[in-house]
């Protein structure tokens, strides 16, 4: 089969030329967290907040994912590894194409997240919504965590599957200890600076 397969990559338009178009930078912004850190809020607050500031993103959501591209996906730890790497090839594809790229995933382990990385190589930034155990379960915003513990979900991340948190993402965001607010403030300060366009 590989023989049969001829990419095109160096006959069409290039990431330079897209982000010329588009007047600014590509990035892809890979947010890590347990479910109910505040993963979604942070970024459906960045997005608007670029979308304010005239930058185009497009935002790739885990459960949204699940629903289309990765619907044919469970959870077994094969499945989960396939789920992040259809992210970040989909990811990597609008990163080429000048599109600044939110992505909002558990990416529970180091592992996982190298692969991530390693698929979307220098516009990959990890950012930590670095939120405790305890207080996702307290809000439990999908009833996820109430049905892990009585058992209804099997293998659900920080029960009975490990969460590895990120020893150096380039950025962390304390979501128990400050306003989503002042999370975003921290992040824009991060990536604007990446994201602008040169005009020399």
């Amino acid at each position: 089969m590989a023989e049969n397969i001829h990419p095109i990559f160096d006959k069409i338009l290039n990431t330079q030329q897209k982000e010329e178009l588009l007047k600014q930078k590509s990035l892809v912004i890979w947010m890590v967290g347990l479910s109910g850190s505040g993963k979604s809020t942070v970024a459906r607050g960045l997005e608007n907040k670029l979308h304010e500031e005239g930058y185009l993103t497009s935002l790739l959501d885990g459960d949204n994912l699940r629903t289309g591209l990765n619907n044919n996906l469970g959870f077994s730890e094969e499945d989960r590894t396939e789920n992040i790497r259809r992210a970040a090839e989909a990811s990597k594809l609008l990163a080429a194409n000048g599109v600044i790229t939110i992505c909002s995933l558990i990416s529970p382990t180091e592992k996982i997240r190298k692969m991530a990385a390693d698929i979307i190589g220098d516009k990959y930034c990890e950012v930590f919504i670095d939120c405790p155990l305890e207080e996702c379960e307290k809000r439990d915003v999908k009833g996820l965590y109430a049905k892990a513990r009585r058992g209804e979900i099997k293998s659900f991340t920080g029960i009975d599957s490990p969460f590895e948190a990120p020893q150096n993402p380039h950025v962390r965001l304390a979501t128990a200890e400050e306003p989503v607010e002042d999370s975003l403030s921290k992040l824009l300060e991060y990536i604007l600076p990446k994201i602008k366009l040169s005009k020399n």
